[in-house]
């Protein structure tokens, strides 16, 4: 009889002790960083999302010297292919991923279906950056404000075009806002990336264009573009002479921002830990100093900061690209 009862006593202490474990005991989140971490960049080697995720891969190798962090790129379908890539990766912190305001907001209106879904499998950890858009036009206009511009559009209606740098892109919508908000018709004229919608405003092929900065304003030093103002709500520190297309007259807020994001099952506890680690970074003055050269502002704002943001983009666009038309699938 004695040694059931010690059996039945032990099996009993062993339960009481699993109860009093601390749920992190019993249920042990993956600590942070592995030994290996994939930084996703949906865009080619050379693209901002490339440059901030190396940033951002730099920072993080001198703090962890004993893991590895690879900047992995993986364009295709508007950043959609990186970001699925994110979305479906294993939620243990092994792959976290750049991603932009398209595959993780304006593709949901753009495109018939997702190959994932950006509410459910996408852990918003920070935004990173916000990035102007510069509104540009070819100096033979002879225009030298914007609403010197939309008197012209208005006169001229559907006989000039906008380059932008693909259907669906920021770019795009941008100047589809700003032709709805200042009651004119313009031309949409895609094209594969900055560097050749710039040089098609240059040349006079399109006349104007809202494209990222960083591509305009070396061209507008040389004279071969006309800059008339920053699409972002607040004037840029880096481009303080220019007006707000708000300032402008034009209500129109387009800001290029990206962001960190992980596998949608990724614990609360590891996006905090990696939020902690990446604003420290993105904040530091060796990185901000950084991204000025290329007219990136630092962000690293909390994660439901970035959801927000996120959010906010599909309440701000929807109604654009309805009265506009525009689809991509």
């Amino acid at each position: 009889m004695r040694k059931p009862m010690l059996k039945r006593l032990a099996v009993a202490a062993l339960a009481l002790a699993a109860i009093a474990l601390p749920a992190s005991a019993q249920a042990q989140t993956p600590s942070w960083p592995p030994k290996t971490v994939r930084i996703i960049a949906p865009f080619g080697p050379g693209s901002t999302p490339d440059i901030v995720a190396r940033m951002i891969a730099d920072g993080l190798g001198k703090q962890y010297p004993d893991s590895v962090f690879l900047v992995e790129n993986k364009p295709g379908a508007s950043g959609n292919i990186g970001t699925d890539f994110v979305a479906k990766a294993a939620p243990d912190g092994s792959t976290i991923g750049i991603s932009i305001g398209g595959p993780l907001a304006i593709n949901t209106l753009l495109f018939s279906k997702l190959p994932y879904d950006p509410q459910k499998d996408i852990a918003p950890i920070t935004q990173l950056i916000t990035q102007p858009s510069v509104l540009a036009v070819n100096p033979k206009l002879n225009v030298n404000s914007v609403a010197e511009l939309v008197t012209l559009l208005k006169a001229n209606p559907g006989k000039y075009n906008f380059a932008s740098i693909g259907n669906g892109s920021l770019s795009q919508l941008a100047m589809e806002a700003v032709a709805l908000k200042s009651g004119t018709k313009i031309v949409h004229v895609p094209y594969k990336g900055s560097p050749a919608a710039v040089t098609a405003v240059i040349r006079g092929d399109a006349q104007m264009g809202c494209l990222p900065a960083i591509s305009v304003m070396v061209q507008a030093d040389k004279g071969n573009v006309k800059a008339l103002a920053v699409s972002t709500a607040k004037r840029s520190p880096y481009l303080p002479n220019l007006p707000t297309l708000k300032e402008s007259g034009i209500d129109v807020d387009a800001d290029a921002w990206m962001g960190l994001i992980g596998p949608g099952g990724l614990p609360k506890p590891m996006v905090m830990a990696i939020n902690k680690d990446v604003v420290a970074i993105i904040k530091s003055p060796a990185v901000a100093d950084k991204l000025a050269k290329v007219l990136m502002q630092p962000v690293g704002n909390s994660p439901e900061e970035f959801r927000a943001r996120i959010d906010g983009e599909i309440t701000r666009w929807a109604p654009v690209i309805k009265a506009a038309n525009v689809k991509v699938n």
